[in-house]
């Protein structure tokens, strides 16, 4: 199985990327090797070689996604938006699945940007899973080396990749 994480944000430092790594790592502990693609790391603004060889690496070969987004404004961020419209849809993402994240400070965990995202990705033919995850108050429960210190948010992290590695 090919997976890719994606850190929804082009946010330097941001809390986004710090649960995808954590992703990464209890898909590690399951035996799953998954790409992270952070869009801190690319700039997507041009769809030149560059953006051709990120979407060869990373979105062409996946299978599934992990996709981990910050609320931004009531929804999701602008620049992942811009990531899937500038992408080859049909290789991209057509018939592909989907785990959803929504990272944010505050109480909602980015509830209403994962129904937005969600509605997108199903028009892409893809396949969401409905464990849909929201992270609340994520600035309290990641210490200084961005490591988990919820124990309840851990094992539902662990629960949601259990059930999303057997779709």
């Amino acid at each position: 199985m090919t997976m890719t994480i994606i850190s929804g944000t082009d946010r330097p430092g941001s809390n986004t990327l710090k649960i995808a790594k954590i992703y990464q790592q209890v898909l590690a502990e399951k035996g799953i090797t998954a790409q992270l693609l952070s869009l801190e790391e690319h700039d997507i603004s041009l769809k030149n070689g560059s953006f051709a060889t990120m979407q060869e690496q990373f979105l062409v070969p996946a299978e599934k996604y992990v996709i981990v987004m910050p609320e931004y404004n009531g929804s999701f961020p602008g620049i992942l938006k811009w990531l899937i419209d500038k992408s080859d849809i049909k290789r991209s993402w057509w018939n592909k699945k989907a785990l959803l994240v929504g990272v944010s400070t505050g109480r909602a965990g980015n509830l209403r940007g994962m129904e937005h995202l969600t509605g997108s990705l199903l028009h892409m033919k893809m396949l969401v899973h409905p464990n849909r995850l929201p992270i609340s108050v994520v600035d309290k429960i990641l210490d200084a080396d961005g490591q988990m210190t919820d124990a309840g948010a851990l094992k539902a992290i662990e629960t949601q990749v259990d059930e999303f590695v057997g779709m």
